[in-house]
């Protein structure tokens, strides 16, 4: 669980507290100082960060090679960085990681919710955040590198109801609080995060 007060002082405030919460929850870290590398889709063992400058010795070694992810937000390095030596420290600063990871994860959030048409009804904010995390995992949604993206630059007015679905989603099914939304949705979602009820569905068959 994050600190309240690392929340209040250094995250988006775009971005609800408990959405906050629960995107750390979900795709990112307890560690700070955690750093994971994946190559061609495979994890790629590193050693275990104990300071600032092992952490930042691993991700300049592999910056611009793999896919590096830096602490508690799991923040992608190098992303506007054209060199591995252009990566700042401030990767591993707590404060300074958690308002990079939630500034670009609203805006993820943001380009998911465009796709959706911007939608108002908060039953549809639970499929929104599970898409957006998935796109905050793999870099990409509906084609799109959601890290270079434009920021659509659209508030989000919907998230008050996250908590209970998503605490339920991560207890329980993800699929089964979405199941109605997924039967009303067309087909395009299937490739996205929805896929997981797409497939329950075609199981079904």
């Amino acid at each position: 669980m994050i600190d309240a007060a690392l929340i209040k002082e250094c995250a988006d405030p775009s971005l609800k507290p408990a959405i906050i919460e629960q995107f750390v929850m979900a795709a990112g870290s307890d560690d700070p100082l955690a750093v994971t590398v994946k190559s061609g889709g495979r994890l790629i063992l590193v050693p275990k960060a104990t300071s600032t400058e092992e952490a930042m010795a691993i991700v300049r070694q592999y910056a611009g090679q793999a896919v590096v992810r830096v602490g508690l937000t799991q923040f992608p390095a190098g992303v506007g960085d054209k060199e591995p030596a252009d990566v700042k420290p401030d990767f591993v600063d707590p404060c300074q990681n958690l308002r990079k990871g939630t500034t670009m994860f609203a805006k993820v959030l943001r380009i998911v919710a465009k796709w959706y048409g911007n939608p108002t009804s908060k039953d549809v904010f639970p499929q929104i955040f599970d898409d957006a995390v998935y796109a905050w995992k793999t870099g990409e949604f509906e084609g799109v590198s959601v890290f270079q993206a434009a920021d659509p630059g659209r508030g989000l007015a919907n998230q008050e109801d996250l908590r209970a679905d998503t605490s339920e989603a991560d207890t329980v099914d993800v699929g089964a609080p979405l199941q109605a939304e997924a039967e009303l949705s067309d087909e395009k979602k299937i490739g996205t995060a929805g896929i997981r009820i797409d497939l329950t569905r075609v199981g079904g068959h």
